[in-house]
């Protein structure tokens, strides 16, 4: 397979799901201390939305690109 077409289903596939989710939530380790053999943490969990325009737009680009791909 050529690059353009490998690059275009990746960018299909990341649009589909990002439209299908539209957000992901990850946890960050911000804090942390050791007191006298005592440990504390402190995570935050993180939720981070992704626009619908990206989504579209990542599927748009990767079709251009199968098609590109296609041609030449």
């Amino acid at each position: 397979m050529k690059s353009k077409a490998i690059v275009g289903i990746v960018l299909v596939a990341l649009g589909v799901v990002a439209l299908a989710y539209r957000t992901f939530s990850y946890t960050k380790k911000t804090h942390s201390a050791r007191i006298a053999g005592l440990e504390l943490a402190l995570k935050e969990k993180e939720t981070v939305e992704v626009p619908v325009w990206a989504g579209a737009g990542a599927v748009a680009l990767g079709v251009v690109l199968l098609l590109a791909g296609r041609k030449s």
